[in-house]
């Protein structure tokens, strides 16, 4: 079987009850900057690549194991996945 391409996005947010010092900072700037009304404001990373594998499946499995062990902080951190074929 040849090996498919795969389009990935990573979306790594702090989990709820992580304190978050650089939300806090941007939080308490905006209503300098003359924004009202915004709150509750949280800080991720967004990481793309593209990964090969047979599946799509197989895939996600590839990028699940990437994110336990490199991506993410699992212990304070959550990763979205979204996979698609390139």
């Amino acid at each position: 079987m040849t090996p498919m391409t795969f389009d990935v996005q990573v979306e790594v947010q702090l989990r709820p009850g992580v304190a978050d010092p650089q939300g806090s900072t941007i939080e308490r700037a905006i209503p300098n900057l003359g924004f009202d009304g915004v709150s509750k404001v949280r800080v991720g990373k967004s990481i793309r690549f593209q990964v090969q594998a047979d599946t799509e499946d197989a895939a996600l499995n590839e990028v699940n194991q990437l994110c336990e062990r490199f991506l993410t902080n699992p212990v304070i951190e959550d990763a979205t996945i979204s996979i698609q074929a390139a």
